[in-house]
């Protein structure tokens, strides 16, 4: 049986992306009937709300049909989901926003200020593994801020059980600018070149690896610069290439919604979605949001390596048989050995300078062979990097 609304694609390019068809799936309205456990939908967002819906996350069964709903409206509908009153007590996010800015200030002080994926060093207030931080500094308040029923539970509608929690503080102070549309990890995170190397169903896949959400740490009215967002984008398929270009960022500009949010409210969303943070236009608004960055349990390999050891093997083995080896063939023994990604790695030490991914391990081993590095300077190279992406 043939599935004819998939049409077969092996890879996206630029040619790929039609901008009228975006506007066309992007123009689609969210019926009110579609998510019945909806309080309201505004924009084309579905907002719930949180206090009239704990109950139902303690039942069985009614929380496996919201959990089928939020991931329905991740997958196939708006792309986005509002959580009102994610955080029953917000003394709570008081707790972790005085932790959080203990961490800057000491972080500011000790380093200045931090390069971004997407702001410039310095243009905002960034806490790389926020997560790791807070349960160091204040293991209670971790306790307390991480032990929200909510949060496990839209996590778990996307991703299903033993997901990866990770979080990224941001503070953008009056004044900051806004970002640029983009989509976010893993291929969001890649140059459009290394994008277009993937096959079209991993595209796809990307999407339904990791999901995105933000905790509102103030109260973040319209002019402070919530989270842009453009509801149904997620469903464009060439969209990892399309956010790039001009004229899906100036649609996206056009179209765009940005919902306000009060202190203790998320939003969770697909992270193919095309979104970017707002400009802070107003005068005196600090706005703090914690970035949950959730990954699938599934997206790891099934038995553990040393790759730096192999790295420090096979690299004299390459110099060797330079004059023999094809260049695809030194790519080929250079991929089954080093760790051809980025992540995960410690931002603070590894940040994405000049690009939005740290250089991989095997991409330092390319570089090397081609600048006819000697084994003891590979080495000492790959011990450097090794050192910077350590937790």
């Amino acid at each position: 049986m043939v599935d004819t609304e998939f049409e077969y694609v092996g890879y996206f390019d630029r040619e790929s992306c039609d901008l009228d068809e975006f506007k066309v799936l992007t123009s689609q309205s969210l019926n009110a009937v579609s998510v019945p456990f909806a309080a309201a939908v505004e924009q084309n967002v579905p907002v719930y709300d949180m206090a009239a819906l704990r109950p139902v996350l303690s039942d069985a069964v009614e929380r496996k049909r919201l959990l089928a709903e939020w991931g329905w409206v991740l997958s196939r509908s708006a792309g986005v989901v509002a959580l009102k009153g994610a955080f029953q007590d917000t003394a709570t996010i008081d707790a972790a926003s005085k932790v959080f800015e203990q961490i800057i200030a000491d972080e500011k002080a000790a380093h200045g200020g931090k390069a971004d994926h997407f702001a410039a060093k310095g243009a905002n207030d960034r806490i790389w593994n926020a997560l790791q931080k807070l349960c160091e500094a204040d293991p209670a308040v971790f306790a307390r801020y991480f032990g929200n029923e909510v949060i496990a539970a839209v996590s778990e509608a996307w991703l299903g059980p033993n997901y990866r929690m990770t979080t990224q503080v941001n503070l953008v102070r009056p004044g900051g600018g806004a970002q640029q549309a983009h989509r976010d990890y893993h291929l969001g995170f890649q140059t459009e070149d290394v994008a277009a190397a993937y096959p079209a169903h991993v595209h796809d896949l990307s999407a339904v690896m990791t999901l995105q959400g933000a905790v509102a740490h103030c109260d973040m009215p319209v002019e402070s610069g919530p989270t842009k967002l453009l509801p149904f984008s997620q469903a464009y398929r060439p969209g990892y290439l399309a956010y790039r270009q001009a004229e899906f960022s100036d649609y996206f500009e056009e179209k765009c919604i940005q919902l306000p949010l009060e202190k203790g409210d998320a939003v969770f969303f697909n992270p193919a979605l095309f979104h970017a943070a707002g400009a802070n236009t107003s005068a005196d608004i600090h706005r703090m949001a914690n970035l949950l960055q959730v990954s699938s349990a599934f997206g790891i390999a099934m038995e553990n390596i040393d790759r730096l050891g192999m790295s420090k093997l096979l690299y004299p083995a390459l110099l060797e048989l330079q004059g023999s080896m094809s260049s695809a063939a030194q790519k080929a023994a250079i991929g089954a050995c080093a760790d051809g990604y980025s992540f995960p790695t410690n931002l603070d030490r590894d940040p994405p300078i000049g690009g939005l991914a740290p250089e991989t391990q095997a991409a330092l081993m390319m570089r090397a062979l081609e600048e006819g590095w000697t084994p003891q300077a590979f080495n000492e190279a790959l011990d450097a990097q090794a050192d910077r992406r350590r937790a």
